[in-house]
């Protein structure tokens, strides 16, 4: 953690300070990822929460769910992909001088192809990193490019994504009855499944997880040039307090009101229309969550509040890849078999207890070693040569 003195409110983040407002942003999304991941997808089956009533709760049980999908689900996402996009600029900033950047960032992204595969397959099907991986790559030219070039590209690509449910699907969804069968199928593997047993489940489920990534990917290609934009347009690093709080207030007002509406059914008028003002929603109350974190972070108290996240946003890699080996462990037949058998309460409990513990160890792995053990590997492999790791006091 750093210890500079408090720049005014108005004033550019140090570089040492906006790094670590990045990292509290990630740190923070890491926590809303959990949440949803031991909600809706370790818990249960990932098809159970298309079906019409999915799985027996109570009242108080499904206003915890409802909330969740409402304020988190797809907002944390939303804001790792901003931060990835800004991450890449950076990466991109960073080798500005290096005759080699452009082959040492497609191996970045490479590498990260290889760990999201071996994740997809070997830990969790419902990987990330593979498609950011994929999208990297879409992105990457365009950091080449003329910034109007990528400004145009990222809104046609938002678009679309939002104006997809009034489209001819591109992939087709599976149906009803194939997910119920489904749900009932993974709720015994799972459950009670060993590993080899879950393992080969988990692989005869990726073609059917496949059109989910292919149907988000233009809302993944779009955030992440809005997020290298803010970074290369010094938005993250020179926007001024009072602006960044009124973003906050503007866009998590809006968004919570597109987000809540689209919620209650209310209708627009037209087909799919609460689909399209969820998927707005979505993205503007995730724009107004990451602005709300920087303006907080301009100030000493927000930096005292939020501080803690820090660490677990320099390993989330690290910690990302933890998270599905621990709920793995935790819910499925080879551990301790918790699938189907927990409430929504029970499952936000282990997940707030699995966080907090990854917040205490990565603030103490970080007062050692310089990355965390996936980032290590990923650097490592990135500039083809073992990175220092220990920190020498």
């Amino acid at each position: 953690m750093h210890h500079d003195a408090p720049l005014a409110a108005s004033s550019p983040l140090a570089p040492s300070q906006r790094i670590e407002a990045l990292d509290v942003l990630r740190g923070l999304a890491l926590l809303g990822v959990i949440f949803i991941h031991a909600v809706f997808e370790f818990r249960i089956s990932i098809f159970e929460q298309f079906l019409e009533s999915p799985g027996k709760l109570s009242s108080f049980e499904r206003t915890l769910q409802n909330f969740l999908a409402v304020a988190v689900e797809l907002k944390a996402f939303a804001l790792f992909s901003l931060l990835f996009g800004a991450g890449l600029a950076i990466q991109f900033e960073r080798l500005a001088d290096n005759p080699r950047r452009t082959v040492l960032l497609l191996r970045r992204l490479a590498v990260l192809l290889m760990i999201g595969a071996v994740h997809l397959v070997l830990i969790w099907n419902g990987d990330i990193l593979v498609e950011y991986a994929l999208a990297g790559f879409v992105v990457l030219p365009l950091l080449f490019a003329p910034r109007w070039l990528a400004l145009a590209l990222a809104v046609a690509a938002l678009v679309l994504y939002i104006a997809m449910p009034l489209l001819p699907p591109p992939v087709a969804f599976p149906s009803a009855s194939w997910m119920r069968a489904h749900v009932a199928e993974a709720a015994r593997v799972y459950g009670s499944g060993g590993f080899l047993d879950v393992l080969a489940f988990r692989v005869s489920e990726i073609p059917a997880i496949l059109p989910l990534h292919v149907l988000i990917l233009p809302r993944t290609v779009a955030l992440f040039l809005f997020g290298a934009l803010a970074w290369r347009t010094g938005l993250v690093r020179a926007a001024p307090q009072r602006q960044l709080g009124l973003a906050a207030i503007a866009g998590i007002l809006s968004g919570g009101a597109l987000s809540i509406a689209a919620a209650a059914g209310l209708p627009l008028g037209f087909r799919a229309g609460g689909e399209v003002m969820d998927r707005l929603g979505g993205i503007v109350l995730a724009a107004g969550y990451a602005a709300a974190v920087l303006a907080l972070m301009r100030t000493p108290a927000g930096k005292k509040l939020l501080g803690w996240a820090a660490p677990v946003g320099r390993m989330a890699f690290s910690n990302y890849l933890a998270q599905s080996l621990i709920l793995g462990v935790i819910f499925y037949g080879y551990g301790l078999g918790l699938f189907g058998r927990v409430g929504v309460t029970a499952a936000l409990a282990i997940a707030l207890a699995v966080y907090a513990a990854q917040a205490a160890a990565s603030e103490w792995w970080l007062k050692r070693w310089r990355y965390g053990h996936v980032e290590w590997l990923w650097r490592s492999l990135m500039y083809g040569k073992r990175q220092p790791m220990r920190i020498h006091l």
